[in-house]
């Protein structure tokens, strides 16, 4: 599988995007990170750490120099893009990048999108995603959801774009907020077609 763009906008729930880059580095892919001005701040505010920390933390060590490409090692890298620098990596049709998730998506990122507005890295490599029919998923964490960002999340869908809402199950029963954001970071890896062991799954006999 090729490298995997995160990207973590302001709206609450970066937890969700940290955890997403955790669990993408534990399975040794290869992540370039994107964090707009305000998902900086969100990331302070309710994960208290950097996006430099974050980076360095999910692998073990430094974080990777933005524009580099996979180690020699095949080992995994989260490498930290300015989302200023429409020109990395991330931005290009022609690198090797296989999906795009943005976790967790705010409504302004929504907006954006839906207009085909690419300003940043964050919108500028979700665009590529669409025109090079890249995997992109969109987690927007919002309630209620306005009717504008309802009409934006219909009209990304119709163009096969994955919404995936963070909105977690309770079925399996969770016992910590840990357990919630897995939920969610779960169904994000299905919909990348990578196999984890976040939860159970159901089976169909859980209420016989």
């Amino acid at each position: 599988m090729g490298e995997i763009v995160v990207a973590i906008t302001g709206a609450s729930g970066a937890a969700y995007g940290q955890r997403l880059v955790e669990v993408l580095a534990q399975d040794g892919r290869t992540v370039r990170l994107v964090v707009t001005d305000a998902g900086r701040l969100t990331l302070a505010h309710e994960c208290n750490i950097t996006p430099e920390e974050l980076a360095a933390a999910a692998t073990g060590g430094e974080a990777g120099a933005a524009g580099g490409g996979p180690s020699e090692s095949g080992a995994a890298e989260v490498i930290l893009e300015d989302n200023d620098d429409i020109a990395a990596r991330s931005a290009s049709g022609s690198a090797e990048i296989d999906a795009v998730v943005i976790c967790p998506c705010s409504g302004t990122t929504l907006g954006k999108l839906a207009a085909g507005i690419g300003d940043n890295l964050t919108t500028r490599s979700a665009i590529v995603a669409m025109k090079e029919r890249r995997k992109l998923i969109l987690v927007p964490r919002e309630t209620p959801y306005a009717t504008v960002h309802l009409e934006n999340m219909a009209k990304l869908s119709s163009w096969d774009t994955v919404i995936l809402p963070a909105s977690p199950g309770f079925y399996n029963h969770p016992t910590s907020i840990d357990d919630l954001v897995d939920f969610v970071v779960a169904r994000i890896l299905d919909h990348l077609g990578i196999k984890h062991s976040l939860g159970r799954r159901w089976t169909g006999d859980e209420l016989k």
